[in-house]
């Protein structure tokens, strides 16, 4: 018997997230309609029990033999996600901050056309839109978010407010292009990507999400890495706005 065809596949990278990850799969078992959607895990070489607890969900997964970054995990389930012929993407984070009760409303929007006749290319959750409680971040994160809103907003004329949030929904054009993008962020993809599709006149979408604090393991943005990324960041969003806008690269 043939495997049943799916419209979505919900893509969740992971690293030493064995504390975490099962919550999360449970709450997408009980959420999400089984005939509708599949669940990806991207195995990114945990060193704890992460994928034996993915292998008990009987969730599909792909694991890396050696560490490749965030980045490179959502790009495996995007390649994943266009050989398969799946509709849509929904991507989040296997920490549980994610709340899984986003995804119908993530679905609704990237299935509803807008004013302009046109259905969105991306939805982003947002922590920070009217409609979401006031989300806690430290003074660092507080001054990237503002320089990198500052810097979309000039880049694109489109307000983004909350450019780095990882819970997002594709269509099945977005993804596919991801897919065969060779320079797509290996580690943080977040608002250099989000520039890059509103150049390319792709459409992005904003929504209120509703998201919580991480209770176990540890961030891939703690200690000194919220600076780095921040520099990081910074420096790639402007190589994305040249590359498009000054050297006419759109691939």
């Amino acid at each position: 018997m043939s495997e049943k065809k799916r419209d979505v596949l919900i893509i969740i990278p992971a690293y030493n997230e064995e504390k975490n990850i099962g919550k999360v799969l449970s709450e997408l078992k009980e959420t999400i309609d089984g005939d509708k959607a599949d669940i990806l895990v991207i195995n990114d070489a945990s060193t704890d029990k992460t994928g034996d607890v993915v292998r008990s969900f009987g969730c599909k997964m792909i694991t890396n033999i050696f560490n490749l970054g965030y980045g490179n995990g959502l790009w495996a389930g995007y390649k994943y996600a266009t050989e398969k012929g799946y509709r849509y993407v929904i991507q989040m984070d296997a920490d549980g901050q994610h709340d899984v009760c986003n995804i119908p409303e993530i679905m609704k929007t990237l299935e509803s056309e807008g004013e302009d006749g046109r259905k969105p290319d991306i939805v982003l959750g947002s922590r920070f839109m009217k409609g979401h409680r006031t989300f806690k971040t430290s003074v660092v994160k507080k001054i990237a978010y503002e320089i990198f809103r500052s810097m979309l907003y000039l880049g694109t004329g489109k307000r983004i407010y909350d450019p780095t949030t990882g819970l997002q929904g594709l269509s099945r054009e977005a993804f596919t292009f991801y897919s065969g993008y060779k320079n797509f962020d290996d580690k943080y993809p977040d608002a250099n990507m989000i520039m890059q599709m509103l150049l390319l006149g792709f459409k992005v979408v904003e929504i209120p999400a509703v998201m919580h604090f991480r209770t176990e393991g540890i961030s891939m943005h703690s200690g000194f890495k919220p600076i780095i990324y921040m520099f990081r960041m910074f420096f790639s969003m402007c190589a994305v706005w040249m590359r498009i806008k000054i050297f006419g690269i759109r691939k």
